[in-house]
């Protein structure tokens, strides 16, 4: 019964992966939660990591009933988003695991915890530091084990070698390695993961595909198989910059200093580069427009104690005038008809 369940999970989790043509969204879930604990970690090994990344984990007998874990696999065209968290063990994939269960993909990984230790081709030792990334090309042997003692806690974005559709020489050759050559890309790399992360299963598949190209690109400039001088690079590069200047105006969106000078400088860039990051969407001006509107939606529903002045402050209007004006012209009604249609609702 119990190894029956395993391959049926086994199953499942491999085709959430990849369904043959299938260029939509989904998300498959998973935790240690619904099995016993005398079986999570055998159901883990199996599902995780048999079933989804072709390794072997091993944990010692007396700490598997304590083990827990906790994953998701959404499936963005034929690549894949993966979180996971999970107890401390010891992962390995070996010439064996690569041989039953070959991959052919572009591994992506963001340590979120406290970091990861490896070891490539049994002399080459490294760590990942927290919030730091890691890439490889999947089907290269590795062994792995969390540095804390919370285990694992990262995100992995697998994105199949037919996907990538570029001349790539030495790709196949992309042992694990910490993404530390052009730390300039590194922002860039973690706006545009957070941006993947954080679009719903229902986003327009375009975007999502972008993103994921984006990601690849730039990981692929940072290990050298894609020239920095390439049209490709640069349209990566630019993809992330406008990625990140976006997350900047919104982390700073109240402030009365934002504008283009002082975003351009936190990107390290000239203010006429920053404007022609936005010529293919929206303006500087009107992004900074949506997203205080934005704001104030949610204060207006989420913050029934502030007055409808502080709203506007807090949302980086300069005049209380302003804001209604500016609001009314963009939801068609004024704040205060929002907020209590908001209430009704």
């Amino acid at each position: 019964m119990v190894i029956s369940a395993l391959r049926g999970a086994a199953r499942l989790a491999t085709v959430a992966y990849a369904p043959p043509g299938d260029q939509g969204a989904s998300t498959f879930r998973w935790s240690t939660d619904q099995v016993d604990p005398k079986d999570r970690f055998d159901y883990w090994r199996e599902v995780r990591s048999k079933g989804l990344f072709g390794a072997t984990a091993e944990l010692d007998r007396e700490h598997r009933p304590k083990f827990t874990g906790e994953f998701s696999l959404r499936k963005i065209g034929s690549a894949g988003l993966i979180g996971l968290r999970a107890s401390s063990y010891h992962v390995e994939r070996s010439a064996t695991d690569i041989a039953s269960a070959p991959s052919d993909s572009l591994c992506i990984c963001q340590q979120l915890g406290g970091g990861g230790w490896f070891r490539v081709r049994n002399v080459d030792d490294f760590q990942v530091a927290g919030g730091a990334f890691a890439t490889s090309y999947s089907d290269l042997p590795y062994h792995t084990v969390p540095i804390a003692a919370e285990g694992f806690d990262l995100r992995i974005l697998k994105v199949p070698v037919a996907d990538i559709l570029l001349p790539l020489p030495g790709l196949h050759e992309l042992v694990p390695k910490p993404l530390i050559d052009r730390p300039v890309l590194i922002p860039l790399l973690e706006s545009c993961f957070t941006d993947l992360t954080e679009t719903a299963d229902d986003s327009d598949p375009s975007t999502t595909k972008a993103l994921v190209q984006t990601l690849t690109h730039l990981t692929l400039i940072e290990r050298g198989v894609v020239r920095p001088t390439s049209r490709v690079a640069q349209y990566a590069v630019r993809a992330g910059r406008l990625s990140l200047a976006r997350r900047l105006m919104a982390r700073h969106i109240a402030e009365p200093q934002l504008s283009p000078a002082f975003i351009a400088s936190m990107l390290a860039i000239s203010v006429r580069h920053l404007h022609v990051l936005f010529e293919e969407s929206s303006s500087f001006s009107q992004t900074v427009t949506a997203l205080r509107i934005a704001r104030s939606r949610r204060l207006l529903r989420e913050a029934p104690a502030m007055t409808i002045a502080e709203i506007a402050f807090a949302s980086g209007f300069d005049s209380l005038a302003t804001f209604y004006r500016v609001f009314r012209a963009v939801q068609g009604i004024t704040p205060g008809d929002f907020r209590e249609a908001a209430t009704r609702k």
